[in-house]
C-alpha cells in the first residue's frame, strides 16, 4: 500500500540506498556497521520537560547524530517484537523522516545476503526537522483531554487486564479513557510480523472503528501506542495521532477520567 510505513525484508533491495538503525537496548546485536539509536536516551529525552517532542533543536541534533540528512529514507529493526522499531519509526517520521518498520525484525535478515550491501554505519549528520510531516501526528494530554467529547476514537493497544484496570503497572489509578476500544497489540501481529493490511482493516472494523475516524492510539509508555498507529495506517486510516506519553501521562493526572470495568 502507498504509504506502508512497514517494509518485508524481501522488499529492502527496491528501496534503493537506506540507513539501517537498530532500536535495542544494551549490546543489541553487536554490529558496529549499523547505527544503534540510543533507546534509554531517547525515551527519558521524550518524557522529559526540556527535551520533549516540542524540544526541536533536541531532536535534530539526536536524529543527525544516527547519520541522517533526510537524503535516504531510514529502516528500523528491532528483536522482533516490533514495538521498540515502532517507537524510533514514530519518532523519525513525525520530525520528517521518510521511516520504515521493519517487518520481522532483525531475526528476518540477519542471514539475508541480499540486504547487507546496503547496510550504512552511523555519522553525524545535518538534519533539519518538519515536526507533524509524518503520516501521524502527536497529541498531547490537554489535547486529548479536551477532545474526548468530539470526533475522536481512542484506540487503546494494551492489554485487557490493564484496560480493565486489574493490571496497574506501576500507575497509582488503572482502567481505561472514557469512550476507549481496546485492541491489544500482540493481536496486530502474527508470529513476530505485522499483519497484511486487510487482516488490519477486519480487526480494527471488529474493534468498532470505521472508514473515516480520526484515531488515537496509546498504551502504557509509548512504544504499543506507535506500533498501533502503523498498523492503522497499514490499514488506510488517514487521520491518526499518537499519545505518545499514554496512559501513564493520563493516569498520573486526577483530573483526567479513567473507567475502571
Amino acid at each position: 500500500m502507498a504509504n506502508d510505513p512497514v517494509i518485508a525484508p524481501g522488499a529492502l533491495r527496491g528501496l534503493g540506498p537506506f540507513r539501517l538503525l537498530e532500536a535495542a537496548s544494551l549490546e543489541g546485536v553487536g554490529r558496529a556497521d549499523i547505527a544503534r539509536v540510543p533507546l534509554e536516551i531517547w525515551e527519558a529525552a521524550a518524557k522529559s520537560g526540556e527535551t520533549s517532542f516540542e524540544n526541536v533543536g533536541y531532536w535534530e541534533r539526536a536524529i543527525a547524530a544516527l547519520g541522517i540528512d533526510g537524503s535516504v529514507p531510514a529502516v528500523v529493526f528491532d528483536d522482533g517484537r516490533l514495538t521498540e522499531a515502532a517507537r524510533v519509526w514514530f519518532i523519525l517520521q513525525y520530525f520528517g523522516v521518510e521511516a520504515f518498520i521493519l517487518n520481522g525484525g532483525w531475526p528476518a535478515i540477519k542471514d539475508r545476503e541480499d540486504v547487507r550491501g546496503v547496510i550504512f554505519g552511523s555519522g553525524t549528520a545535518s538534519f533539519k526537522a518538519r515536526p507533524g510531516a509524518g503520516s501521524v501526528g502527536l497529541l498531547d494530554r490537554q489535547t486529548l483531554k479536551a477532545g474526548l467529547d468530539a470526533d475522536v476514537r481512542i484506540f487503546d493497544a494494551r492489554t485487557a487486564a490493564e484496560f480493565a484496570g486489574e493490571d496497574l503497572r506501576r500507575n497509582s489509578r488503572g482502567g481505561h479513557l472514557p469512550g476507549a476500544r481496546l485492541l491489544p497489540h500482540a493481536n496486530l501481529l502474527d508470529a513476530g510480523r505485522l499483519r497484511p493490511a486487510d487482516e488490519l482493516q477486519q480487526l480494527l472494523t471488529d474493534a468498532g472503528f470505521q472508514s473515516g475516524d480520526h484515531i488515537v492510539t496509546h498504551c502504557d509508555g509509548g512504544g504499543r501506542a506507535a506500533l498501533a498507529a502503523a498498523a492503522a495506517v497499514r490499514a488506510g486510516y488517514q487521520d491518526v495521532r499518537a499519545y505518545y506519553l499514554s496512559f501513564a501521562d493520563w493516569a498520573k493526572d486526577e483530573s483526567c477520567a479513567i473507567v475502571r470495568d
